[in-house]
C-alpha cells in the first residue's frame, strides 16, 4: 500500500530571503527525481521554517512502475529469410540486446516492418531506491549564497544539523555530509526540550507543533496576519497589509505571537516615510493606522515563542525603536539648519562613476536634459523652470544624516527638506517623483516635472553606462539598468509621451562627450541601446496582456516612440478581433509572398490592363490618401479599418489576374502594385508577424 514519506533537512538558520525559492526547487526537483526514477506518487508538499526544509509526499507507492522498453532493429525482411528462419541480422540483434531471438516482435514504422526487442523490468522497492535518491535531491538544490562547515567537502545553504527521512513509519537509512538520517528531529530552539521523536511521516505535522514549530509556512502566514490584525483592532486601529514584510516576517520564526507596543507621540512630527522606514526596514514592525489613515503611535511586531513573558518581550521593543526614532529627530532637525540648496554644493565631493564625474556634474547635466526633453514635449515654461529648479537640488540630500542613516529615503527627504525652505511646491514633488518607478509596479511620477526629471535622470545613468561599455549581461545588471529602461517606458506610455528614443539618446550623449572621453561611439551606443530597449517595451507589452505576435508586429515597424508603439498596439489587437480580419490576413500574405523579391515598387498606370487590376490600382491610391492622413493624427484604428476595405478587391485581383505572365514589364508593374499594397497594409504593423 502507498505510504506518505518525509525528508527534514535540519539546519542552522536561513536567510528569510532565500526560503520561497528553495522551497519551490526542492518540490520540481523532488518532482523531476522521483518521475526519472519511476517513483509513483499523488502529491508532492515542501514546507519551512528558518531551521528546515521539508519534503511531504503524499501516497508513495512502494515499488518502482515497470518500465517497458523497446528497442528497434533491423527490418523484418532482413532479419527472417523467406521461410521465415532468423538471419544473422536478427541473431546478432537478439545477442546485443540480451534477448533470445524467438522473444523479438514484428511492428511497423511508417508502413515498414521492424523487427524490436522487448525489454519489461519489474520495479525495485521504493525504500531501496531512496537512499540513493535522496542525497542527489539535497545536492541539487542551489541558494544564492552557499556554505562549507568542518571538515565536510559539501556546500549548502546553512550547515545541516540532523536529517529526518520516514517512508511512513520505517526510517529510510541515508547519509549526507557525515549525518545519518533517522526519525528525530528537534523543535523550537529555546522552547522545546530535546530531541522530537517522529514515529510516521503522518505524524509529522502534529509532533513538531507539540514542540512548538508550525512547519507548515501557510498556515504559520495565516495565524500571523490573523493576530496582527486582531491586535491593531483592539487597540482601535488597522493594518496595511505588506505582503513582502509577511513573508520575510513569517520566515523569521517557527511559533508567532503577535504583541503591539507604543512609542511617543511627538515622533509623529516626524514624515510618516521616516517612521515607515524606521518600523519596517529596520525593525520589520507593522505600523498601525487609524480608520481615516493617520498613522498611531503604536507599531506591531511577532516574536518567536509564546506569550509568557511577553511585557518584556514589549519593552525590550520598545526601547529599540525609541533609541531609533530619537536618532532620525535628531537627523531630521539637524539636517534642516541649513536649506538644501547649500548642501548642493557639496555634491561635488560624491563620486557619481569613476569616469562619468561627481554627483554635482550630474545634476547640472539633468538640468539640461530637462530642459531638452521639456522642449520636446512643448511644456509650459512653469514646468520647465520647476524641473530646472529640481534638477539642481535632486541628489543633495544624499549628503543628508537622514539618507546617509537610511538610503530609502533619498528623493523622499528631498522633497521634505525643499518644502521646509520655502520651496515651489512643484519643485519638491519633482524631487519626490524623480527615482519613481523603484521597483516593478511601483507608482509613477504624479506630475509633469516629475516626469521630466524621472526620464531625465534613468537616462543619464543608462547612456553614462552604455557609453562606458558597461552594459547588463544574463542575471548581472548591478546598476539596475534594466528597472531604469522598463521604468522609462511605463512613463511615456502611461504619461502619453510623444518623444523620440534615439533623440533622447543623442542628446544625453551629447552633454556627456562635451565633459568625458567616452569609449564607445554614438552610433554603436545609439544601436546598442535600441536593441536593449526593445526587449524592455516587448516584455512590458506582453505583461500589459498584448499578445506577443501583435507585439512582434508593432515593433517589426519600430519602437523608437514608445507611445506611439502602444497605441498601435492597441489598435492592432482591437482590430485583430474583426471579422473581416482573417480574410484581410490571407489577401496580404498572398500579396507580401509575390511581391517579396519585386524588383521596384514604383507603378506604370498604361501598363494595367485588367480590370480588375485597375480597379484595385484605383481604390489602392484612395485608401493610400486617407490611411496617410489617418497615420499622420495617428487615428491607427480607423486606418486598419480604411484597409480593410480593399480586401474585395485585392480578392478579385488574385481571382481574375495571373501575375506571373511572361511579359516583363506587365509582371513586374503587377509585382509593384502588390508590393505598395502589402507596404500600405503592414502601415500599423507588420502583419506577417501575425499568428492565426
Amino acid at each position: 500500500m502507498p505510504r506518505d514519506f518525509l525528508l527534514e533537512i535540519g539546519t542552522e538558520e536561513i536567510p528569510a530571503r532565500f526560503m520561497e525559492n528553495g522551497l519551490m526547487e526542492l518540490k520540481s526537483k523532488a518532482e523531476e527525481l522521483f518521475k526519472n526514477y519511476r517513483l509513483p506518487f499523488k502529491e508532492i508538499k515542501t514546507y519551512g521554517t528558518p531551521r528546515r526544509l521539508v519534503l511531504y509526499v503524499v501516497e508513495l507507492g512502494e515499488h518502482q512502475e515497470a518500465l517497458r522498453e523497446e528497442v528497434k532493429g533491423p527490418p523484418a525482411k532482413i532479419a527472417f529469410d523467406e521461410d521465415g528462419n532468423p538471419t544473422k541480422a536478427a541473431l546478432g540483434f537478439a545477442r546485443s540486446q540480451k534477448v533470445s531471438v524467438d522473444s523479438l516482435t514484428v511492428k511497423e514504422v511508417n508502413g515498414t516492418p521492424y523487427v524490436f526487442a522487448v525489454h519489461e523490468r519489474t520495479g525495485s522497492p521504493v525504500i531501496e531506491i531512496l537512499p540513493d535518491v535522496l542525497p542527489d535531491l539535497i545536492k541539487s538544490l542551489s541558494f544564492p549564497v552557499s556554505m562549507r562547515w568542518g571538515d565536510k567537502d559539501v556546500r549548502f545553504v546553512r550547515p545541516i544539523r540532523w536529517l529526518v527521512s520516514l517512508y511512513g513509519s520505517s526510517i529510510v537509512e541515508f547519509e549526507f555530509a557525515g549525518i545519518k538520517a533517522g526519525s528525530r528531529s528537534r523543535g523550537h530552539r529555546f522552547l522545546s526540550k530535546g530531541e522530537v521523536v517522529i514515529n510516521g511521516a503522518e505524524d509529522y505535522l502534529e509532533a513538531m507543533e507539540k514542540a512548538y514549530v508550525l512547519v507548515d509556512q501557510n498556515k504559520r502566514k495565516e495565524i500571523i496576519w490573523d493576530q496582527i490584525e486582531k491586535l491593531a483592532a483592539e487597540e482601535g486601529g488597522m493594518v496595511r497589509r505588506d505582503d513582502d514584510l509577511l513573508c520575510e516576517i513569517n520566515y523569521l520564526l517557527e511559533y508567532p505571537t503577535a504583541l503591539c507596543g507604543s512609542f511617543p507621540e511627538r515622533y509623529l512630527s516626524l514624515p510618516e516615510e521616516v517612521l515607515v522606514t524606521t518600523m519596517r526596514e529596520h525593525q520589520r514592525y507593522f505600523p498601525v493606522y487609524s480608520s481615516d489613515g493617520r498613522m498611531l503611535p503604536k507599531f506591531i511586531t511577532v516574536r518567536n515563542g509564546t506569550d509568557k513573558y511577553i511585557e518584556i518581550v514589549r519593552e525590550g521593543n520598545e526601547k529599540v525603536l525609541r533609541a531609533r526614532l530619537a536618532d532620525a529627530e535628531f537627523f531630521f532637525n539637524e539636517d534642516q539648519k541649513t536649506p538644501l540648496s547649500e548642501k548642493v554644493s557639496l555634491l561635488k565631493n560624491v563620486v557619481f562613476y569613476e569616469k562619468l564625474g561627481t554627483m554635482y556634474d550630474k545634476c547640472e547635466r539633468l538640468k539640461n536634459l530637462v530642459d531638452f526633453i521639456g522642449n520636446c514635449l512643448n511644456y509650459e515654461e512653469e514646468v520647465k523652470n520647476a524641473a530646472r529648479r529640481a534638477a539642481f537640488l535632486c541628489k543633495a540630500d544624499l549628503v543628508t544624516n537622514m539618507v546617509t542613516e537610511f538610503p530609502e529615503l533619498q528623493g523622499i527627504m528631498g522633497y521634505y527638506y525643499a518644502k521646509n525652505d520655502g520651496e515651489d511646491l512643484a519643485v519638491c514633488e519633482a524631487i519626490r517623483d524623480h527615482y519613481m518607478p523603484r521597483f516593478s509596479g511601483d507608482m509613477l511620477p504624479k506630475t509633469e516635472g516629475g516626469c521630466l526629471l524621472s526620464i531625465a535622470d534613468k537616462i543619464d545613468n543608462i547612456v553614462g553606462c552604455f557609453s562606458l561599455g558597461i552594459q547588463p549581461t544574463g542575471s548581472q545588471d548591478p546598476y539596475a539598468l534594466r528597472r531604469q529602461a522598463l521604468g522609462i517606458c511605463r512613463i511615456f506610455i502611461e504619461w502619453q509621451l510623444d518623444l523620440s528614443l534615439s533623440q533622447l539618446f543623442k542628446r544625453a550623449y551629447e552633454i556627456y562627450s562635451a565633459e568625458f572621453e567616452l569609449s564607445v561611439p554614438y552610433e554603436e551606443l545609439e544601436e546598442n541601446l535600441m536593441e536593449f530597449f526593445k526587449h524592455r517595451i516587448s516584455g512590458l507589452l506582453e505583461e500589459m496582456g498584448f499578445r506577443y505576435d501583435i507585439v512582434n508586429a508593432v515593433l517589426a515597424k519600430g519602437w523608437d516612440n514608445l507611445w506611439d508603439a502602444y497605441m498601435r498596439a492597441e489598435a492592432l489587437r482591437e482590430f485583430r478581433g474583426d471579422s473581416h480580419f482573417a480574410a484581410l490576413l490571407t489577401g496580404f500574405t498572398r500579396a507580401a509572398n509575390l511581391s517579396r523579391n519585386a524588383d521596384r515598387s514604383d507603378i506604370n498606370p498604361d501598363l494595367l490592363t485588367e480590370d480588375a487590376e485597375k480597379v484595385l490600382y484605383s481604390k489602392y491610391l484612395e485608401a493610400k490618401d486617407k490611411v496617410e492622413n489617418l497615420l499622420l493624427t495617428r487615428q491607427y484604428l480607423s486606418a486598419l479599418r480604411e484597409i480593410s476595405d480593399l480586401r474585395n478587391y485585392i480578392d478579385n485581383f488574385f481571382d481574375e489576374v495571373m501575375v506571373m505572365v511572361d511579359d516583363e514589364k506587365i509582371r513586374e508593374n503587377r509585382l509593384a502594385l502588390l508590393k505598395n499594397i502589402s507596404q500600405l497594409m503592414s502601415s500599423v504593423g507588420d502583419l506577417s508577424k501575425i499568428v492565426f
